[in-house]
């Protein structure tokens, strides 16, 4: 799990519950995609606001995507609205 902490000490992460975030503080915890499957059965990643990942054999496939890049998005805040 990846903390990003700014110099006001603001800290983004993509949610996981590896640590106990509450621990920290108040939180704003905000949805930044969605992953969904087609009629097809195919899955989809998409990232609010940004690019659409798939088609997808697996949701496990469809969710490694979506997790690849918002972790980049994460190490550059202002790439993403979603992601801060």
């Amino acid at each position: 799990m990846e903390l990003v902490i700014s110099p006001s000490g603001k800290i983004t992460t993509i949610y996981s519950e590896v640590l106990n975030l509450a621990a920290l503080g108040a939180q704003r915890i905000e949805r930044a995609s969605h992953v969904e499957p087609d009629a097809f059965g195919r899955w989809f990643a998409q990232i609010i606001d940004g690019p659409v990942f798939g088609p997808f054999e697996r949701r496990s496939e469809a969710i490694a995507a979506e997790l690849a890049w918002l972790t980049v998005a994460l190490r550059q805040p202002t790439t993403h609205a979603g992601v801060h």
